[in-house]
């Protein structure tokens, strides 16, 4: 009898994120860095470790009483979707990924945070659950919130697309047999004014919106993707934390009315 117990609590807990219903709030912010969690962790009160495996690490604690928690997606779409879909499956319904990106304009600087209102979908992931035809866009509400946070909080933002990749050193090499199309493609991206690129955040919003939950996305400009040099200085990515923390108070106050 313990034994078949155990086995139904088993299928109760997701295999990839290692949670079960009540272990996170609705609102989750997902960095893909697992060491990012325990710095976002540092803004929550009473922040618990409920869960870590594989590259997923999650911490649930509050915010001014709300639920909240983080998880880690890793780098790229395939690990960020296990970690969205299951998510859901536990319960959460409201995403911000915290995350880092290049810049592909000059206007948009290191240190800078990008809201992303959509996503270039140059990954493969998201064409495995619909045709490219399908638009990448993030939740309205989680862009309305993030853009007051950083009005709020007083930081140089920019709301725009993202472009959104699976592999990362396309961006800096020459070696590879497909780099002058990559070139090309870069340029068309920049005069398209695409703000900046990053390996997850297209499969996130189109998951999301597939499955009827709000995803949304800050990033911290910490290379200069348009001069070669997609990492230059890790800067910004307190400041992007801070803003997804006080969107979810502003999203809560929302949800509240």
């Amino acid at each position: 009898m313990e034994h078949a117990h155990t086995e139904i609590k088993d299928l109760e807990t997701q295999y990839h994120i290692g949670l079960k219903k009540g272990d996170v709030g609705r609102y989750v912010l997902l960095p893909g860095d697992p060491g990012r969690v325990s710095k976002i962790a540092q803004y929550f009160d009473n922040a618990e470790k409920v869960a870590e495996n594989r590259e997923y690490t999650t911490y649930t604690g509050y915010v001014d009483g709300i639920k909240i928690s983080s998880t880690s997606t890793g780098i790229g779409c395939p690990s960020a979707a296990i970690a969205l879909e299951e998510l859901i499956r536990v319960g959460a319904d409201t995403f911000i990924r915290v995350g880092t990106a290049g810049s592909l304009l000059r206007e948009v600087k290191l240190g800078d945070v990008v809201i992303s209102t959509g996503a270039v979908r140059e990954e493969g992931t998201s064409r495995q659950y619909v045709p490219l035809s399908y638009p990448a866009v993030s939740d309205m509400d989680v862009c309305l919130a993030l853009r007051e946070a950083c009005k709020n909080l007083d930081l140089r933002y920019h709301c725009g697309i993202m472009h959104c990749k699976d592999a990362f050193y396309i961006e800096e090499s020459d070696m590879i047999p497909q780099a002058k199309h990559n070139l090309d493609l870069w340029e068309t991206w920049i005069k398209a004014n695409v703000k900046a690129t990053s390996m997850e955040s297209s499969a996130l919003f189109t998951i999301g919106t597939i499955r009827g939950v709000r995803v949304g996305e800050i990033t911290a400009i910490i290379g200069l993707t348009y001069d070669n040099t997609p990492i230059v200085k890790k800067v910004g990515v307190e400041e992007a934390i801070k803003a997804a923390i006080e969107a979810v108070r502003i999203l809560h106050k929302w949800d509240s009315k």
